[in-house]
């Protein structure tokens, strides 16, 4: 393995770690802070979109207005950064409020499946027994998880469940929309979904409505994921992305739960049971097999 890839390793690995560490810290501020969603997510997103537009639009000056320069890129931005990156944030902090960040960072890695299943609409075919295997281990996974293997009672609400599954299907959508972008620098493409997820969170849940006051501790942590769970992760990662590929990478984001889990339940004291373990290797294995798969095609393919 090359230096070079060892690097892209590195930068995935860290990036999804950012992310982690953004989630452990999404549930200390909902926990202890008394933080809601609602208020903490379009502040989360506004700021960040507007401290990545500012900075591009130094180092990017002149292509910080392109997603707007035609009707078909403007309506791809607006479905890629509300639909696909302002929800998935949004739903992803309401999993962590409704559960642990442990959860919410694992149901959002369900999102392969999605992938997976738009890719055999879109190409008319039925899914491989490999893809079928992937799938099933996935959603044993999630069973373990929610369940801890009891069918009569579910370890997490079903509120929580369905909002972690839709914040994986939203990972989806911009993932899939995320190529149709690709003449347009990532930090504007995010600066600007950043920005739209914010103001229309500041609009739809009204946040000014909300009496909520951080302390200095709040503040620290607004800032925490803001910088670490934004900012830096996605920089991190799309960095890491551009050197091995998005394939690989789905691999090493797999950080991205683990350290959740280790955070909190080393620090934040939400119990991890030995069925939480399995369900998060049972969802691992799965994208261990999609990605196989994705390689091999793409292999058969050149």
């Amino acid at each position: 393995m090359s230096k070079f890839n060892i690097k892209g390793i590195i930068l995935t690995i860290l990036g999804a770690s950012c992310w982690g560490l953004s989630g452990s810290m999404g549930q200390y501020l909902f926990t202890v802070q008394k933080m809601d969603s609602r208020w903490l997510v379009p502040i989360r997103l506004g700021l960040a979109g507007i401290i990545l537009l500012i900075y591009s639009s130094f180092k990017n000056k002149n292509e910080v207005l392109l997603p707007w320069k035609n009707k078909k890129s403007a309506l791809i931005m607006l479905l890629y950064g509300l639909f696909g990156v302002s929800f998935c944030q949004f739903f992803y902090f309401l999993t962590i409020e409704l559960s642990s960040a442990a959860v919410g960072t694992i149901l959002q890695d369900l999102a392969p499946i999605f992938i997976l299943i738009f890719s055999c609409i879109l190409g008319k075919r039925l899914p491989k027994i490999t893809e079928i295997g992937s799938i099933a281990m996935a959603l044993f996974g999630v069973f373990l998880i929610t369940t801890h293997g009891n069918f009569k009672a579910m370890s997490i609400s079903s509120k929580a469940l369905i909002a972690g599954i839709i914040s994986g299907f939203c990972v989806a959508i911009y993932n899939i929309l995320a190529p149709k972008l690709n003449h347009i620098p990532v930090l504007v493409i995010q600066g600007w979904s950043f920005l739209l997820g914010g103001i229309t969170g500041v609009l739809i849940f009204r946040i000014w409505e909300f009496k909520y006051v951080p302390n200095f501790y709040g503040v620290i942590g607004i800032i925490f994921v803001v910088v670490v769970g934004n900012i830096m992760a996605f920089s991190l990662y799309i960095s890491g992305v551009q050197i091995i590929g998005p394939n690989k990478a789905i691999l090493y984001s797999f950080a991205e739960p683990i350290t959740a889990s280790i955070i909190s339940t080393t620090v934040l004291g939400s119990v991890f049971s030995i069925y939480d373990a399995l369900g998060f290797m049972m969802i691992f294995i799965m994208l261990w097999l999609i990605t196989l798969d994705t390689e091999k095609l793409a292999t058969d393919n050149k």
